[in-house]
C-alpha cells in the first residue's frame, strides 16, 4: 500500500511535484473551480451526483451507497482505461473530490492497488481552497509590486503586454477576469470566471513570480466587472510605488476604437452599453451619444466619454486610494503602437 494523505496546505506547498492532478468531482464542480492544471475524471457525473443525492433523501442512505458504489465503479474503469493504461509505475498522481474523500478515495484505492504512488487531498478541495488562500496573503506580502497608473485609453494593458514579453513578471488581472474593468468593460462571447476560479488563478499565477524581481500590475479597483481581487492584493497594491503612463488624447481615442472594434462593428450593441451611463452622465447626455455612434461618430462619443467621464473618476479614484500616486514616476510611450510600448518597456526593465 502506498497510498498518501496529505494536509492541504501540504499540498499547497508540493502541488507542483505530482505528475498529474486528478479533479473526482463532478463536471459542474470542476467548472466552477479546480486546482490549477487539473484533470477532472468525474466520480459521479452532474446528473448521477443528482439523482444519488435524491436517492439518499428520499430512500435511504444504504440503497444511495449501493447504487453510487456500481456507477463510481463503471466510471474509475473508464477512466483508467482512457488515462492509466500508459502510465509507468513511476506516474505520481494527487486526486481530491469535494470534501470527505469518498469519491478521490474510491479512485485512488483502485490506482494504489495497481501499484501507483497516490496521494489524496486531505478535506479535499475545500481544505485546498482555505489553505490557498491563506498562502496568497503571504505570497502577495512577499512581492514588490510596480503599480502601472494611467487614465483610459493610456496603454495600460498594451504596456503589460510588451513587458511580459520582455520578461518582466505581470500580473494581469483582467485578463485573468475576462475584462477590461470598466462599465463598458465586459468582453462579447467571453464570460468572466467564478470568483473562486478567479482567486484560483490569481494564486496560480503569484506562485510563480521571484520575490526578488518586481511585479508589474495595472491599478485596479476592488472589482473587475463582477469578480472581486482579493483584499490582500487590493491593499498591497494601494501601498506600493506607481508608475504614471500618459498619451495625448487623440492617441487615447484612436487606442480605445482599436481596442473596442466590437463595438464600431456593432453600433447598437454599443448604445445598449451607453445607456448603463445615465445614471451618472444623465439621460439627454447619453441619448445624445447615442445618437452620435448610429450615425458612425464614434471619436467625438469616445472623447466626451474619457475627458467627461473617466478621466475625473480615475483620477479622483487613484488621488483617494493608490498613497504612492502623488509620487508616480511619469512614464509615455512616444505613440500608442506595439513597437512604441515595447520600447518603453524596456526601459523600464532597464532603469528599475
Amino acid at each position: 500500500m502506498s497510498l498518501t494523505i496529505l494536509n492541504a496546505a501540504e499540498a499547497v506547498a508540493r502541488l507542483h511535484t505530482f505528475d498529474t492532478v486528478i479533479d473526482a468531482r463532478s463536471e459542474g464542480e470542476y467548472a466552477e473551480d479546480h486546482l490549477p492544471g487539473a484533470e477532472n475524471w468525474p466520480t459521479l457525473n452532474n446528473e448521477e451526483r443528482k439523482m444519488i443525492g435524491t436517492l439518499y433523501v428520499q430512500v435511504n442512505q444504504f440503497e444511495a451507497k449501493k447504487r453510487g458504489a456500481a456507477i463510481a465503479a463503471r466510471n474509475i474503469a473508464m477512466h483508467i482505461e482512457r488515462e492509466v493504461l500508459d502510465k509507468p509505475k513511476e506516474w505520481k498522481p494527487l486526486a481530491y473530490c469535494w470534501r470527505g474523500g469518498k469519491r478521490s478515495g474510491a479512485l485512488s484505492l483502485i490506482l494504489d492497488q495497481i501499484g501507483f504512488r497516490v496521494t489524496l487531498v486531505e478535506g479535499g478541495y475545500k481544505a485546498f481552497r482555505a489553505a490557498m488562500l491563506l498562502d496568497m496573503q503571504a505570497k502577495v506580502a512577499a512581492l514588490n509590486f510596480r503599480v502601472v497608473c494611467g487614465t483610459t485609453g493610456s496603454g495600460k494593458t498594451r504596456l503589460l503586454h510588451a513587458l511580459a514579453a520582455a520578461g518582466a513578471q505581470v500580473l494581469d488581472l483582467e485578463a485573468l477576469a475576462n475584462h477590461r474593468s470598466s462599465v463598458l468593460g465586459a468582453i462579447p462571447g467571453q464570460p468572466q470566471p467564478t470568483q473562486k476560479r478567479f482567486d484560483t488563478l490569481i494564486w496560480d499565477t503569484l506562485r510563480q513570480f521571484d520575490p526578488e524581481r518586481p511585479v508589474f500590475v495595472e491599478s485596479e479597483s476592488k472589482k473587475v466587472g463582477n469578480v472581486a481581487v482579493p483584499t490582500s492584493l487590493v491593499e498591497r497594491m494601494r501601498a506600493s510605488p506607481c508608475l504614471d503612463l500618459t498619451l495625448p488624447i487623440e492617441e487615447r481615442v484612436a487606442l480605445l476604437l482599436e481596442d473596442y472594434a466590437f463595438f464600431v462593428k456593432d453600433s447598437q450593441h454599443f448604445c445598449e452599453r451607453l445607456d448603463v451611463l445615465a445614471t451618472f452622465r444623465g439621460k439627454a447626455v447619453v441619448e445624445a451619444w447615442k445618437a452620435q455612434v448610429l450615425q458612425g461618430h464614434f471619436e467625438p462619443v469616445v472623447q466626451d466619454l474619457l475627458t467627461q467621464h473617466y478621466d475625473p473618476v480615475y483620477l479622483q479614484s487613484m488621488q483617494r486610494n493608490f498613497s504612492q500616486y502623488p509620487h508616480a514616476h511619469p512614464i509615455a510611450p512616444a505613440d500608442r503602437s506595439t513597437q512604441a510600448m515595447d520600447q518603453l518597456a524596456q526601459q523600464l526593465l532597464n532603469t528599475l
